[in-house]
């Protein structure tokens, strides 16, 4: 015969602070996890909106990054004839060679301003990517001219429309500001490819060459193609899986969250386990009349270990509360590929709240478990005296 849940949840009722402590403790442990798992999630959204899935990024063999690749005109021409890239209304190849590396942009936040990713492309590479200007205009070919991505504009203070950045051999101005894409592109500075390119010597030598492939089906076949050319020297990857490798900028974030979260979920065990200890201590004859009344020592083992789990449930609530407020919270962080910031939105999403719960439930189990089955083993006689 079980145990009805009301006995439980009327003890949590009764114990109203040591219920209120324990579940608090529980609570900022769950909201540290939870957090940590909404800034992965929001780094994931922004490099996954990155990538198109007809595209793929030509680098240098054997390079991890545009920055730190290189590929020669001759590839790019040959590259550019490829029957399988695709063609603009006018006929043009989609093939668009750039030079990425990075600047400092002065920030109003920081002395030491802000890193950026700054990218020299040709009017092909805007077409191929479908954005649009939300201030200002585009910049002009063979001008010293940039537009910034709304996140710079927005985190710097004193990058924006019509101010000058100084940057490679002399000062650009700003003519436009991107709108908003909540991806990497928010995080970039574009200008022409040739002045760019000039600027950082880097004329005959583009970072690399991005491609629109016209079939998504012909993608995986191209790059198979592209990477076993040994002649060609390079090596391709779809634009997306090149995004999704840079999720490892918030690799060590999320290893520092988990780790003070199964520290706190140590601490928030033993005082679950202390809660439930002093309650089998001062029910001590609660449980000698339910031993008489015939209640077996399985349904008292479970009847105190679902208390500590819905303490837990409280505790594990309460944190996803606390955390939620962190939902699309913006903010910036390394990336260890690109040597840039990237603007990202926290995400605090169902599989963020369903892995606090059970994280929760977790320490529930482990800080219930012996005092239950103490509980359990306590002999009748022993119980009814209160010893």
């Amino acid at each position: 015969m079980a145990i009805p849940i009301i006995y439980n949840l009327r003890n949590l009722v009764v114990r109203k602070t040591t219920t209120a402590m324990t579940a608090l403790g529980i609570a900022l442990t769950v909201a540290v996890l939870v957090a940590d798992f909404a800034l992965v999630n929001g780094l994931q959204e922004v490099f996954r909106r990155s990538g198109n899935p007809l595209h793929v990024l030509v680098l240098r063999k054997g390079s991890n990054s545009e920055l730190a690749s290189s590929v020669n005109r001759e590839v790019y021409q040959n590259l550019r004839e490829q029957p399988a890239v695709a063609k603009n209304s006018l006929g043009l190849p989609m093939a668009s060679p750039e030079v990425v590396t990075s600047i400092n942009v002065p920030s109003s936040a920081s002395a030491r301003g802000i890193t950026v990713t700054l990218r020299g492309l040709t009017p092909i590479g805007i077409e191929m990517r479908k954005v649009g200007i939300e201030q200002g205009r585009w910049f002009q070919a063979g001008q010293r001219e940039v537009v910034i991505g709304k996140s710079i504009a927005r985190r710097s203070g004193r990058a924006g429309l019509g101010t000058t950045l100084r940057f490679g051999k002399g000062h650009w101005v700003v003519v436009g500001v991107i709108e908003e894409q909540d991806s990497a592109l928010s995080s970039e500075i574009w200008g022409d490819f040739n002045q760019i390119s000039s600027d950082f010597n880097r004329s005959d030598s583009p970072s690399s060459v991005l491609l629109r492939i016209a079939n998504a089906a012909a993608v995986p076949a191209f790059i198979n193609l592209m990477n076993e050319d040994r002649a060609l020297k390079a090596s391709a990857i779809s634009e997306r899986a090149y995004y999704d490798r840079q999720t490892v900028a918030g690799a060590p974030l999320q290893f520092l969250g988990i780790f003070v979260a199964i520290i706190m979920a140590v601490g928030s065990s033993v005082a679950a386990m202390n809660t439930m200890y002093a309650a089998v201590s001062r029910r001590s004859v609660e449980i000698g009349t339910l031993r008489v009344l015939g209640f077996s020592q399985g349904s008292i083992l479970l009847s105190f270990l679902i208390e500590s789990l819905l303490l837990s449930l409280v505790g594990g609530l309460l944190g996803c509360l606390i955390a939620l407020p962190l939902n699309y919270f913006r903010t910036g962080v390394g990336n260890m590929i690109t040597f840039s910031e990237i603007d990202f939105q926290f995400r605090v999403g169902l599989g963020a709240v369903l892995a606090g719960i059970a994280f929760a439930f977790i320490i529930g189990a482990i800080g219930g478990l012996f005092p239950a089955h103490g509980a359990s083993r306590r002999e009748i006689v022993d119980a009814l005296r209160g010893a």
